[in-house]
């Protein structure tokens, strides 16, 4: 399928979809009821795994623990990067960044009125660092000091990890080198605390049974408590009058709805069913910026999309072979043709950000592929391979653009599994697949965010691929006082990654949806972590029916 032909299907496409969106409007009118109500009604994307911070990877697990929780440090509504009092009302560094002190609020309290104490804190670090826990996501915390040995089994006694209650509401952390952006990483979800309290009385610490955070049971510190929970219909918090900062919060309430298909998130959008969507499919993008203009976001995203190679495939271990594949993939034509939202062809895993200058090692260069491919002595007419993605909208389409790329350049025939989210992620960490579609957002606005993860043994490399120079490189850079020289050196390992392409980076995000014109206090952000205390509600005119 040549791409002038994949536009043509997709105009067509458009123009059904369309159709059907605007067809038969909804004379209700959901958001201007919600609006009087201070309701906001948002759209996620799916039903979220678990609301256990603990527990969860996702993004759309994120957006509803972010409103239910709080760590250390909390979101500026408009600047990344600036840190508001969160459950500490102060912290400060010693000189070298190495030790960090937090004051908590005074009166921070859960929802059912104890108090947030370091205690808290303490015990929150231990669950996701046991090893019998088994967090995926403990190595958010291995920058304190003996964090990573203690969650790895090396040391058993939680009293060498770099945590400690100076007093109630003074808690001190050791890192294990000089991390100036530890306030960045309390945002995080895996930094909140949890109530211990609540914890066990449901099957105590090391427990993933998910009761704790059922609706009735959750307790919470952040700005909402959960109030109702409907699989496949929607999350409701309200209001959390026991908040710290309670007079803040404007919202009443939030409905989290797990729409998965973008096109009947954008009908409900249009109908005025929603403020905000999770997303907008990109056949809808022009159409939307040309009709709903206000409405139609397309903001920075800080984010990579992917491919991984299984190296412990025995073809895929060829480093030529990789390469191959990687020098035939035209992004610049995925961007234009199918996602049509400003993303931006990716020439490295790591987005420019700050002083970071993003790596030039991926490009399209068919001859280049050629070249790498004759190198690695594999006859493409042996090869065998098949790409895992998921069952999404869209995701076929961008599989068999990547499909038809391969085979006209390197004549090369790739077969395309498509599997549901959960039997993905599974696949994905199992290393059951060849090639496999991904992508990651980061988590915090530093370089590390994206190349820590492709440490050996870290839960989320799943591409069978570890480098000692890599490490080497991390490390280096970890311990190096001097800011611009730790740059360049995660530039240096960053290189080390692409030179032997586990990964195929192919575009750095942007988010693209769509908000209704009472939606106040949003604005863009690059991890998209909308801070709900500073969120408003406004009555104003509809968005008009098309």
């Amino acid at each position: 399928m040549t791409f002038t032909r994949m536009h043509s299907s997709f105009t067509l496409l458009t123009i059904a979809i369309l159709s059907s969106l605007f067809s038969s409007c909804d004379k209700q009118n959901h958001v201007d009821e919600a609006t009087k109500d201070n309701i906001l009604i948002i759209g996620n994307s799916g039903e979220p795994a678990d609301l256990d911070p603990q527990v969860v990877t996702g993004v759309l697990e994120s957006n509803i623990i972010t409103a239910l929780f709080e760590g250390l440090c909390g979101q500026h509504p408009s600047n990344d990067g600036e840190h508001l009092p969160g459950a500490a009302i102060s912290w400060s560094p010693n000189d070298n960044f190495t030790v960090w002190t937090f004051k908590l609020q005074p009166n921070g309290k859960w929802s059912d009125g104890n108090p947030v104490t370091t205690q808290d804190f303490i015990y929150s670090y231990e669950r996701i660092l046991h090893p019998k826990f088994g967090a995926k996501y403990a190595s958010m915390l291995y920058y304190i000091k003996g964090a990573e040995d203690f969650n790895k089994g090396t040391t058993k006694d939680f009293s060498n990890v770099g945590v400690r209650a100076i007093d109630s509401h003074t808690l001190e952390i050791t890192m294990r080198a000089p991390i100036p952006f530890l306030p960045d990483l309390t945002k995080h979800y895996t930094w909140y605390p949890v109530p211990k309290h609540i914890i066990e009385k449901h099957g105590g610490m090391v427990a993933k049974n998910g009761e704790w955070t059922e609706a009735g049971n959750l307790v919470s510190n952040g700005a909402f408590t959960l109030s109702k929970w409907v699989l496949f219909d929607r999350i409701e918090c309200i209001k959390n009058p026991l908040y710290w900062d309670s007079p803040t919060v404007q919202l009443e309430g939030i409905h989290f709805l797990p729409i998965s298909n973008a096109y009947t998130e954008a009908r409900m959008f249009f109908n005025n069913q929603l403020h905000a969507t999770y997303t907008l499919a990109p056949e809808l993008i022009s159409y939307s910026k040309k009709k709903y203009p206000e409405n139609t976001k397309l903001d920075t995203y800080l984010g990579s999309n992917f491919l991984r190679l299984n190296v412990t495939q025995p073809q895929l271990k060829s480093i030529h072979l990789r390469k191959a594949l990687g020098h035939a993939v035209n992004s610049q034509a995925i961007i234009d043709n199918i996602l049509q939202g400003g993303q931006e062809q990716a020439t490295g895993l790591v987005p420019n950000m700050g002083e970071y200058q993003a790596a030039k090692e991926m490009f399209y260069d068919p001859e280049l592929a050629k070249e790498h491919l004759a190198k690695s002595g594999i006859n493409p007419s042996e090869l065998k391979l098949t790409l895992l993605t998921t069952d999404r909208e869209g995701s076929k389409v961008i599989a068999e653009a990547l499909q038809d790329m391969w085979r006209k350049t390197l004549g090369i025939t790739i077969n395309i599994r498509q599997s549901e989210w959960k039997s993905y992620q599974k696949a994905m960490s199992d290393l059951d697949y060849d090639i496999c579609t991904g992508g990651w957002i980061g988590d915090y606005p530093d370089p590390t965010t994206f190349l820590d993860m492709w440490k050996k043994g870290d839960g989320n490399n799943r591409t069978g691929w570890s480098s000692e120079e890599y490490e080497r490189q991390l490390t280096k850079a970890e311990l190096t006082e001097d800011p611009l020289q730790r740059i360049r050196t995660l530039e240096d390992a960053e290189k080390v990654l692409l030179g032997e392409t586990p990964i195929i980076p192919i575009f750095w995000y942007t988010q693209c949806y769509l908000k209704h014109q009472s939606l106040k206090g949003w604005h863009p952000l690059i991890l998209n972590n909308q801070p709900y205390k500073f969120i408003s509600l406004e009555q104003i005119a509809t968005v008009p029916e098309a």
